[in-house]
């Protein structure tokens, strides 16, 4: 079993902050002219090609421990509901209203991890994810109500992507992640590509120009490493830990919004942007002390 190492975690998990949002510009870009079901596919058809040959180079195997599969299935499917929902939300919804609506999602994890996994989660830890979760209110736009029905596909992914970490966590600490996103990936295919061949609405027509596919394989590598650095952060850190960093999304996001699709925040979101970004900012000093604190520990005996 590894042992914890928050520092690294948290390092990677912001990796994560910085491609998942890149790569959710990305899908929004190419929403109006590729099915979802095309998105989704790709983005897993991508993941297995990349991961399964470094996992044979590597002398390993794709065959899962003894009772691992159930979870690594309940996993997958887990990622290509949430992908899914996040990518539909993307269609209707500016990118920052997207992630601002969506990050009710730490908050949840922690709860979870604190009920179901038995994780500590102190007053300090709390205290930052409550900060965040009120930097988020402040993030999410007053007339995001006036969208619909769309409005509510982040609240989903909230839900679905909570989960995923949880079960994320179980498994990370059994199978190295590259094999573990290998996995996912296959499975993703053996799911979704019949779908895709019994149901032809749900690829739609596929007219991309040398842009546009260059644009569809980037989404789909970026997607897979921001993944394996989630992976990885979970199996050196409890998800309580890594709860308040994902709340960097949101800053991160609006500065993709801002840059690709001249999106900017309100005053209002503005001021719960500064909020959530330093809220994640205490977590990053706080652990990088504990875990300095804890490597001099043995020094001091």
């Amino acid at each position: 079993m590894t042992t914890d190492r928050p520092f690294l975690g948290v390092l990677l998990m912001l990796a994560f902050c910085v491609l998942a949002p890149l790569g959710d510009s990305m899908a929004k870009l190419l929403g109006g002219v590729v099915a979802l079901g095309v998105l989704v596919f790709a983005r897993f058809a991508v993941q297995a090609v990349m991961l399964v040959p470094l996992v044979w180079a590597g002398g390993q195997s794709l065959r899962l421990p003894r009772g691992l599969l159930g979870l690594t299935l309940l996993r997958t499917a887990l990622h290509i509901t949430g992908i899914g929902l996040m990518f539909s939300a993307l269609r209707y919804l500016p990118l920052a209203d997207a992630l601002a609506i969506a990050f009710v999602m730490p908050f949840i994890m922690l709860i979870l991890g604190h009920f179901f996994m038995g994780e500590e989660v102190g007053r300090q830890r709390m205290a930052a994810c409550a900060v965040g979760f009120i930097g988020t209110l402040l993030v999410i736009q007053p007339n995001f109500v006036d969208v619909g029905a769309p409005a509510l596909l982040p609240l989903g992914v909230a839900l679905v992507f909570a989960l995923f970490m949880m079960v994320t966590r179980r498994v990370a600490r059994a199978l190295d992640p590259i094999r573990l996103q290998a996995i996912s990936g296959v499975q993703a295919v053996l799911l979704l590509g019949p779908v895709l061949l019994l149901m032809p609405a749900t690829r739609g027509d596929v007219a991309l120009d040398a842009t546009g596919w260059g644009l569809l394989l980037a989404l789909r590598v970026i997607g897979t490493l921001a993944h394996l650095f989630m992976t990885w952060s979970l199996r050196f850190a409890p998800a309580s830990t890594l709860a308040p960093m994902q709340y960097l999304e949101i800053p991160i996001g609006t500065a993709f919004g801002w840059l690709i699709f001249s999106d900017l925040p309100n005053g209002l979101a503005a001021v719960g942007i500064c909020v959530t970004v330093a809220a994640g900012l205490y977590i990053i000093l706080r652990e990088r002390r504990l875990s300095r604190q804890h490597a001099d520990a043995p020094a001091a005996v």
